[in-house]
């Protein structure tokens, strides 16, 4: 399949001429997808967060939301096996129910990304500078950042293939750093029984435990996330209709279990979670690594670690990149001839260079005003489960309609049933992204604020400029030309 239509020869380039190259295959797709997704990077952020809220019982948070996402992969694998198109949500968002829909879902979903990559990019120089140590200045820390996001960049700018490499190396980094850690925890640094989960150490808030542990929510939202990028980059995957359904289903499993292992290593390996409950022990993490394995041995692991954290921004970068790609092949942003040029590397540089750009500038904004990163965090979470109910949604009223997917990957008869279920988990986990927090007015709205505004902003934009008018060429959506 032509990623630049051939039917509409005038202004084009040999770069725009070009097409991907189907290089990736089934363990490189799953392993981007879970990269992204990183276990590691969610129970690392906010394993002490969950369990100053909630207590042990807040690991029930990864099953539950698991189950949620893994619902709403089955739909986007759906749409997915019958439209393998690169960029995702925007193009199935736009199959789905039209231009303009697909436009605002696509716009939120943008800068979830954005934001993501940032936070991520964020706490990750804070891993590099313990490793090798260095003062944790704001300076140092922006500039850590900042080469991080190059390294990636320039990576990405070297071909899918050294993508997939690399997402293959942060799988296993991954895998170590959680799964492999975990079980050393549990089989020779037990010290809690496993009745522990369901001690809730005196938590409580003003609902009672319930309220607690609603709370403690983001522990599994905040987690199963970035299955979806392994439809992002369909265009370059080998039967891709076949596969990436798989892909993402794998994601989400893997991702269950790993992070299960992990916190359940962390629990029952320590002798005092009062202190951690408490908030007596503010960074817990590191204290039972270096109770359990020394000094030399949390090194090695933060090594691990910062190589699998990395492997998750590459991941991010790609797929922010295919989707200012789609944009743009499709006329909808500023700049759009530009940004859906494809190199010879079968990359789409200049919108990879965006893709780094644009968390380049957060990060500057976040180095003047420290206290803005946990915002941006809360509202990139909320913007992602936003822009795939748009999707979950558009399926289920295509389906009224009387669609029925007619890719190699379906389930049938209870697609409808599955649909609605993960359109009822998508609204309930927004639901609970969007509760108000503590602090000022705009602590508390933190998360509606920055909707309002980004929501605010592409409708605006697209009511005036009329991207959704722009004549191109879109062979990209004929189903007769998407071919293996």
């Amino acid at each position: 399949m032509s990623t630049i239509p051939s039917g509409n020869t005038r202004n084009t380039t040999e770069h725009e001429a070009r097409k991907f190259k189907r290089s990736i295959g089934l363990m490189s797709n799953f392993s981007l997808g879970f990269t992204y997704l990183s276990p590691l990077t969610a129970v690392y952020s906010l394993f002490a967060l969950a369990m100053t809220l909630a207590g042990p019982p807040s690991i029930w948070w990864i099953l539950i939301a698991a189950g949620g996402q893994l619902l709403v992969a089955m739909v986007f694998g759906e749409v997915a096996s019958q439209y393998p198109i690169t960029g995702g949500l925007y193009p199935w968002s736009r199959i789905l129910w039209g231009k303009k829909y697909a436009w605002i879902a696509a716009w939120v979903y943008l800068w979830a990304l954005v934001v993501t990559i940032t936070s991520i990019a964020e706490y990750s120089s804070t891993f590099v500078a313990s490793l090798l140590g260095y003062e944790q200045t704001a300076i140092n820390l922006l500039m850590t950042s900042v080469v991080l996001l190059l390294m990636m960049m320039a990576i990405n700018l070297s071909g899918t293939k050294n993508l997939a490499r690399v997402a293959r190396i942060g799988f296993w980094c991954e895998i170590v750093s959680v799964i492999a850690l975990g079980i050393y925890l549990l089989l020779f640094h037990r010290m809690q029984p496993i009745s522990v989960i369901f001690d809730s150490m005196g938590v409580n808030a003003s609902g009672g435990y319930m309220g607690a542990f609603m709370s403690a929510s983001l522990l599994g939202l905040f987690m199963f996330f970035g299955f979806e990028a392994c439809g992002n980059v369909a265009e370059e995957v080998q039967n891709a209709s076949r596969k990436i359904p798989v892909a993402m289903i794998l994601s989400i499993v893997f991702g269950a279990i790993s992070a299960v292992i992990s916190v359940l290593g962390y629990l029952l390996s320590y002798p005092n979670l009062h202190d951690i409950v408490s908030g007596k022990i503010q960074n817990p993490i590191p204290e039972i690594l270096n109770n359990a394995l020394g000094p030399m041995g949390e090194k090695i692991f933060i090594v691990v670690a910062v190589i699998a954290m990395l492997s998750c921004i590459l991941s991010l970068q790609a797929a922010l990149s295919r989707l200012l790609f789609s944009f743009s092949r499709d006329k909808m942003l500023p700049g759009s001839n530009w940004m859906a040029k494809i190199s010879k590397h079968d990359v789409p540089d200049n919108a990879m260079i965006v893709s780094c750009a644009l968390p380049l500038l957060i990060c500057i904004w976040v180095y003047y005003q420290p206290d803005n990163l946990a915002r941006i965090t809360a509202f990139a979470v909320a913007g992602i489960y936003i822009s795939f109910q748009m999707v979950v949604l558009a399926a289920l009223r295509k389906r009224l309609q009387g669609w029925k997917p007619q890719g190699e990957w379906h389930i049938g008869r209870w697609g409808i049933w599955v649909n609605i279920l993960a359109l009822m988990y998508g609204l309930s986990g927004i639901y609970l992204l969007v509760q108000p927090g503590e602090g000022s007015f705009v602590d508390k709205w933190i998360v509606l604020i920055g909707l309002f505004i980004v929501v605010g902003s592409g409708a605006l934009y697209m009511f005036i400029a009329r991207p959704y008018s722009q004549k191109s060429n879109e062979q990209h959506y004929d189903l007769s030309a998407i071919k293996e």
